[in-house]
C-alpha cells in the first residue's frame, strides 16, 4: 500500500511520524510523497493551541479533497486524543481515528480495512517505542531523541498532560543504545526533546538525571553537536550547567519556556518559577558559557494580566536580551483551569501586546546579528540553495546553513556562499559577511574543515 504521511505540530509529533512510518515500512508497505497517489493518507495532528487546531482541520480538509476518493483517511495525534469523538461524528470523510498512544495498530488497521467501516481508536495505552525502525527520508543528518513523554508540570493553560498523559521517562541504558543507532546511521546533530527535558529520571531514578544522560551520549564518537529542548527553568541545576559548558559536543544552546516574568502572572499559571529564580538562572548559563544562546517562549494576555504586568515583561525582554524569542497571544483551551479564570483578555489586547514584543525583539536580534559580522562559526548544511534570485546569490555554490546556536525549523538560518560542494549534514566553518533581522550571510573558510 502507499501512503502518505502529513505531520503537524511540534519535534514530538515528527518524532512519534518518524516511528510508525517505520513499522509501516517493515510491514511492507510504501511511504511516498504525493498524497494524490496514495493509497492511504494520514494527518498527524496537533492540538496544542487554537491556531494549531485550525491549521490541522484545515489539512484534514486540504486532505480529503486532493485524495482519491477510493483513498483511506487516518487522522491522528493531539487533536485526535483530545477531540477523538467530536472528528469522528463531525468529518465522516475521516476513515480512521487514532489517538498517541496508538500507532502500533496502524499497519494491521489499513490492510485490513473495509470501505464504509470507520473505526475510531483512543484509548490506547502507551507502547515501548520501536526506534530500530524509525524512518527517515534520507540519512539523519539530524535527529531528534524523545527522553520522555506526557508532563506532570500541570501549568493551568496547558492541554498536554490531558493529551500525553503523566510524566513517563525511558531509561537511560535505552535512549544510549537510540542515540547509538542514530549516530551508525548517519546522525551528527542530536536534539533531545520531551514535554519537560529537565525533569527526566525523577519517575525512574527519584533524582533529576539529565546530566548523566547527557555525559554518557556525548561518549558517542559520531555525534558531533547535542541540543537540548524544553527545558524548565526551575530544574536547570548547577550540575547541568556544569555538564553543558565542558562537554564540548553540547551546543552552547538551550531552549527554556519561560512564559512571563510577572510574579503575579506566574502564579497564575502555576509556574514554579520566580523572577528571581528566572534571573539568577539566566545570570549561571551566561556566566558558565558566555556565548550561550537561550531560546524562550512568552504568552501575552493571560487572563488577569495587566498593562503593569506586561510592561514588566517587556522591561525584561529589553534587559535580557535574549538571542532567540517568541510570542504567543494566550489562548483560551477547554478543560484548562485558565479557561474559567475572571478577567479574560480581549483578543485585540493580547495581539497587541504580542506584536509589540516581536517589534522589540526583532530589533534585539538585529543588533545582536550585527555583532556576529567577521566571526566565524561551525556550521550544519541544511539545504542546496538553487534560487537564482537569492538576494545573496554570488559566483559558486549557496547554501542554507545553521550554527550551534540554531534549532532546525525553529531558529535563525546562515546563507553560505562557497566555492566547494556540499551535502546536508556538512559541518563547515562559515565567516560571516552580514546580517538581517534573523538570518546572517557567510562564506565558508577552511573547507578541510568539513565534516
Amino acid at each position: 500500500m502507499k501512503i502518505f504521511i502529513e505531520t503537524l505540530g511540534c519535534p514530538k509529533n515528527e518524532n512519534d511520524s518518524s516511528l510508525f512510518g517505520g513499522q509501516l515500512e517493515l510491514a511492507g508497505h510504501q511511504i511516498i510523497n504525493d498524497p494524490a497517489l496514495a493509497d492511504a493518507v494520514i494527518v498527524n495532528t496537533c492540538g496544542f493551541i487554537n491556531d494549531a487546531k485550525k491549521e490541522s482541520i484545515d489539512a484534514i480538509f486540504r486532505m480529503r479533497t486532493i485524495k482519491r476518493p477510493d483513498a483511506i483517511l487516518v487522522v491522528s495525534g493531539c487533536l485526535t486524543q483530545r477531540y477523538g469523538d467530536d472528528l469522528y461524528r463531525e468529518i465522516p470523510e475521516a476513515d480512521i481515528i487514532l489517538g498517541v498512544n496508538d500507532y502500533e495498530k496502524l499497519p494491521n488497521l489499513l490492510e485490513a480495512f473495509v470501505a464504509g467501516k470507520r473505526q475510531k481508536f483512543l484509548v490506547g495505552s502507551p507502547t515501548p517505542e520501536d526506534w530500530q525502525h524509525r524512518r527517515f527520508d534520507g540519512p539523519p543528518y539530524q535527529a531528534t531523541l524523545k527522553i520522555s513523554e506526557g508532563c506532570d508540570n500541570r501549568c493551568t493553560y496547558c492541554v498536554i498532560p490531558e493529551i500525553r498523559g503523566n510524566f513517563r521517562s525511558r531509561p537511560i541504558e535505552d535512549l544510549f543504545q537510540e542515540a547509538q543507532w542514530l549516530a551508525k546511521s548517519g546522525c551528527k546533530e542530536l536534539i533531545l526533546i520531551a514535554q519537560d527535558v529537565t525533569a527526566y529520571g525523577l519517575d525512574l531514578y527519584g533524582k533529576l538525571a539529565l546530566p548523566e544522560l547527557l555525559t554518557k551520549i556525548c561518549a558517542i564518537e559520531e555525534l558531533k553537536w547535542i541540543r537540548l529542548m524544553y527545558c524548565y527553568e526551575d530544574r536547570i541545576t548547577d550540575e547541568l550547567i556544569k555538564v553543558m559548558s565542558s562537554e564540548p559536543k553540547i551546543c552552547h544552546y538551550i531552549d527554556i519556556p519561560l512564559q512571563h516574568y510577572s510574579s503575579d502572572v506566574l502564579k497564575k499559571m502555576n509556574r514554579r518559577s520566580t523572577p528571581q529564580s528566572i534571573s539568577e538562572t539566566i545570570q549561571k548559563l551566561r556566566q558558565a558559557m558566555p556565548d550561550i544562546h537561550i531560546r524562550t517562549t512568552f504568552i501575552t494576555g493571560f487572563p488577569g494580566e495587566t498593562q503593569d504586568d506586561f510592561r514588566i515583561l517587556l522591561d525584561f525582554i529589553q534587559s535580557s536580551r535574549f538571542e532567540r524569542l517568541g510570542v504567543f497571544a494566550y489562548s483560551k483551551e477547554e478543560g484548562t483551569p485558565a479557561c474559567s479564570m475572571k478577567n479574560q483578555i480581549p483578543k485585540r489586547i493580547k495581539d497587541r501586546r504580542r506584536d509589540e514584543i516581536m517589534l522589540r525583539q526583532m530589533e534585539i536580534s538585529r543588533e545582536l546579528n550585527c555583532q556576529k559580522i567577521g566571526q566565524i562559526f561551525e556550521t550544519i548544511i541544511d539545504e542546496v540553495e538553487d534560487n537564482p534570485d537569492c538576494p545573496v546569490a554570488k559566483k559558486g555554490y549557496t547554501y542554507i546553513g545553521r550554527t550551534r546556536y540554531d534549532a532546525p525549523e525553529i531558529d535563525h538560518s546562515v546563507i553560505v556562499q562557497s566555492n566547494h560542494i556540499h551535502k546536508p549534514g556538512d559541518i563547515i566553518l562559515v565567516e560571516i559577511t552580514d546580517s538581517f533581522d534573523y538570518d546572517i550571510v557567510g562564506m565558508e573558510v577552511q573547507n578541510e574543515f568539513a565534516k
